[in-house]
């Protein structure tokens, strides 16, 4: 994935938070702590996502659609 430079404006306060990090040798770089931010705000919101569109669905439907021959198929299993 390549990379691009970017400028953005952050609260002193969290700027300070940041510079303590990569003084406790947490990150690499201000951009390294920005970077792994923004991928998990990215990640979370892509999760409650899922889940909201998750809870949309049906679980009566979904397991009549799991198990749907299910019975039929089981004669032609491989015995373990």
């Amino acid at each position: 994935m390549g990379k691009a430079k970017i400028a953005i404006t952050l609260d002193e306060e969290y700027i300070e938070q940041i510079d303590r990090l990569v003084g406790k040798h947490i990150f690499q770089s201000r951009s390294q702590a920005v970077q792994e931010a923004v991928g998990d705000k990215l990640q979370r919101i892509k999760r409650s996502r899922l889940s909201k569109e998750c809870a949309k669905l049906d679980p009566v439907f979904e397991k009549a659609i799991a198990e749907e021959g299910l019975n039929e198929d089981i004669g032609e299993w491989p015995e373990y």
